[in-house]
């Protein structure tokens, strides 16, 4: 049963086994203010951490001014391509070991032929255990949620949505470059995660992520290599954002998501990280999580003002005027926590 519920963002209800009665937002990633989960936050305090590397939000934010100003990045185009060689120039800066663009041609749902190209780098590459740190890089073809029609056949500037994610992952390669980490980290930034089909979602779940889904074909672990676990940054910049516990994350790896969000709290970024229920998201975690890696998405997925993803959601405000420092800060600090702070697997 899909029922349409007519709002600013427009959602669809999907009965599924696994998922009754579960909203979806659709878009390059789909969202909803589901409350099946009951957590809590912890109600004694708890001790903060003196970080072994500071993140850097103005560095990060630099990052992200760059991409920007390269004009959209839609999978297939001269943006896209311009922006994946800045990340491979950036990785190997900064010390990146087997730097790699994987290219593979994929049919998106409107048949366009798209050039996908996915970037990795890899930290301390001769440690077993591994962490992979993924972002999407490209940008969505249309600002389809902007409140003006002649807006909505424009692709968006994707400074949150895209730029945001790999400026905070581009930073911690800096860090990593400077200090190696327990573990191994491999950072991988994928194409043609928003080239989706905004319409009928249930049955075009696999329009998304066309870049994340090609590198799971063709993905670079043997069957006994498989990093540990995964981080997805996705729209993690915009203003104050709340990073809520994403559905699916938690259905999938919640171990793992309460071990982040515990970082957070014990990084002094309990207020930004809240922990309960968001959204749930079709993302490139998904995708991952099936692949046997657990991966959790940071994402903001309740809004204050939307209660669904930032405002600049899918449209042309989605610029560096609504990018936010702060926001870069809390999850670059958790995550290069999560990277520093716990101990590697024996």
């Amino acid at each position: 049963m899909i029922r349409i519920i007519s709002h600013r963002f427009r959602f669809l209800t999907v009965a599924l086994p696994a998922m009754i009665g579960l909203t979806l937002s659709l878009g390059g990633c789909k969202s909803n203010t589901t409350e099946q989960l009951s957590h809590k936050q912890e109600s004694t305090p708890v001790a903060h951490i003196e970080p072994r590397q500071h993140f850097d939000s103005d560095s990060a934010y630099h990052y992200v001014k760059t991409q920007v100003s390269m004009g959209p990045r839609v999978a297939g185009t001269d943006g896209a391509r311009q922006c994946s060689d800045y990340i491979v120039s950036e990785l190997k800066r900064h010390g990146a070991a087997n730097v790699s663009v994987q290219e593979g041609n994929v049919e998106a749902w409107n048949g366009d032929n798209l050039a996908l190209r996915n970037v990795m780098g890899r930290f301390n590459p001769e440690a077993k255990d591994r962490v992979l740190l993924v972002a999407h890089y490209d940008t969505r073809p249309w600002a389809d949620s902007d409140e003006t029609e002649e807006n909505r056949s424009q692709p968006i500037p994707g400074a949150n949505d895209g730029a945001s994610g790999v400026g905070v992952l581009l930073e911690i390669a800096r860090l990593l470059g400077q200090q190696a980490a327990p573990v191994g980290v491999d950072l991988l930034f994928v194409d043609g995660e928003d080239y989706g089909k905004s319409s009928g979602f249930s049955q075009h779940e696999n329009s998304w992520c066309l870049g994340t889904q090609y590198w799971v074909d063709h993905m670079p672990y043997r069957p006994n290599e498989l990093p540990r676990y995964g981080i997805l940054l996705d729209m993690v910049g915009g203003t104050d954002a709340k990073f809520h516990r994403e559905f699916l994350s938690d259905r999938e790896a919640p171990e793992l998501v309460s071990e982040v969000w515990a970082m957070a709290e014990k990084s002094g970024y309990g207020d930004r990280f809240i922990n309960k229920p968001g959204g749930a998201v079709v993302d490139d975690h998904l995708f991952l999580c099936r692949a046997g890696i657990p991966t959790v998405d940071i994402i903001e997925s309740k809004n204050d003002e939307t209660k669904s993803f930032p405002p600049t959601w899918h449209t042309m405000s989605d610029d560096m005027r609504n990018i936010d420092r702060s926001s870069l800060k809390a999850v670059g600090q958790t995550v290069t926590n999560m990277l520093y702070e716990l101990p590697a697997k024996k």
